[in-house]
């Protein structure tokens, strides 16, 4: 019992900090959704384009937790306090970067066989995220080096502060209250991006407030460019990086093929995904505190504590997905009310629902190992599963059951399941090889 307890300690922060998260991209949603199908398509196919790019950025900065969980037996402050000047400067110049390179994204978006009123909505709705990825990378760089010493309550506290002023801005801009112009769908892409400015001020000044974390921060600031760390970090975090984009990409994909139905097929993708989201954030939570449990031990060589952490963490997810999973088919006609009052988008909604009741089992499965394997920092091999789970396996299973088969909306997810079933056995496999290789203590 006490590994269970010591895993949900470190996890139930980041669990928290997720579902806020979730909780305003659904509040985006049904205020969206009440300002129509064609907005909340749009709304659909922009985030899941900007996702892609989204989580590359995060993706890469997630490597800074391993690396910093492992330093942590050396007791050496200035060495530890590196990894974070070193990870601010390396995120901060792909920050940029990134941002330049998915604005070019506008010119194709045309192209993507969206309908077009769909398409012209959802542009600068695009465009204002964009804007919001510096910030938002920069609280993470940040948020991901805390985690790696073991705390993770900062950042919660501050992404529940972050979304309470999302959802508020998110009234206010879309409906136009309190004076201001109603600004609709681009309204909620403002409120994003306002709350992330506020991210990274807030995480810097809590930190310099607390003495025993203050440190790290002085440690930082004395520390010297290091080459070495920063080939670490960039080694560990992009095929983390593009390991969350193979993965997204298949709902994103998915998404689009929804959108080659019809805009009720698409709208009623989001709504489900919403849903399915919260359960997965969730776990992932469970994974990022396995992560930095797995770091520490990993750090020590104490095989038979990683072994007993990551166990427990497959406990507690199978029990949670499996229990949610049941709730999703009992309520699957009454949830997507809370979306949209379209008959047709609460219908498919309801037929994927019940799909991925089944298919956020083997979601959550997959997710906690890889929160194990980055805690070793084996990140290339899971990478090239990846692409085999979500891109050779996943996106023609698809295709295949959609528009071959002819199953409509409900085909793009059966290809979900076999995607992430693979995903989940292979990296059920390369945590079992990993795990021979860490001697008995």
């Amino acid at each position: 019992m006490p590994v269970y307890r010591k895993n949900l300690a470190l996890a139930i922060p980041v669990i928290f900090s997720q579902i806020g998260q979730v909780t305003v991209n659904l509040v985006d949603n049904m205020m969206v959704g009440h300002l129509g199908t064609t907005e909340l398509a749009a709304a659909s196919f922009a985030n899941n384009v900007f996702l892609i790019g989204m989580l590359f950025g995060l993706g890469i900065t997630f490597g800074l937790t391993p690396l910093v969980g492992q330093s942590l037996s050396s007791k050496n402050q200035c060495s530890i306090g590196g990894w974070l000047k070193n990870g601010v400067l390396v995120h901060a110049i792909m920050a940029v970067s990134l941002c330049a390179l998915m604005s070019v994204v506008v010119v194709f978006m045309d192209s993507m066989g969206q309908r077009e009123e769909v398409v012209q909505l959802a542009i600068p709705y695009y465009l204002i995220h964009v804007a919001s990825l510096i910030p938002l990378i920069l609280f993470f760089s940040i948020k991901q080096f805390f985690e790696g010493i073991g705390n993770t309550k900062i950042a919660m506290m501050i992404t529940i502060i972050a979304n309470v002023v999302n959802i508020g801005l998110n009234y206010v801009l879309i409906y136009g209250k309190l004076g201001f112009p109603a600004l609709g769908l681009n309204g909620s892409g403002c409120a994003s991006l306002i709350s992330r400015l506020i991210m990274p001020l807030i995480f810097v000044w809590i930190v310099l407030k607390m003495p025993q974390l203050k440190v790290y921060i002085h440690a930082a600031y004395q520390s010297a460019m290091d080459k070495t760390k920063i080939r670490q970090i960039l080694s560990v975090g992009l095929p983390i990086g593009l390991q969350s984009v193979v993965e997204i990409s298949a709902f994103s994909f998915g998404a689009i093929m929804q959108g080659w139905i019809s805009k009720e097929a698409i709208a009623g993708h989001q709504v489900a995904l919403g849903m399915a989201s919260m359960t997965y954030m969730i776990s992932f939570g469970l994974a990022s505190g396995t992560t930095i449990r797995v770091s520490h031990a990993y750090g020590e060589r104490n095989r038979n504590e990683l072994k007993r952490t990551v166990l427990a963490s497959l406990h507690i997810v199978l029990a949670f997905m499996s229990l949610m999973g049941i709730l999703f088919v009992l309520l699957r006609n009454q949830l997507p009310l809370m979306f949209t009052s379209d008959p047709a988008v609460v219908r498919i909604a309801a037929q994927l629902l019940v799909i991925g009741a089944f298919f956020q089992i083997f979601d959550g499965m997959q997710v906690v190992l890889l929160g194990a394997l980055r805690g070793m920092a084996d990140v290339r091999v899971p990478m090239f599963f990846a692409f085999f789970s979500y891109v050779v396996v996943s996106l023609p299973v698809s295709y295949l059951f959609t528009f071959a088969f002819r199953l409509g909306p409900p085909g793009v997810w059966i290809g979900f399941i076999f995607g992430l079933s693979i995903a989940a056995m292979l990296f059920g496999i390369r945590f079992r090889r990993q795990l021979r290789k860490i001697p008995m203590n």
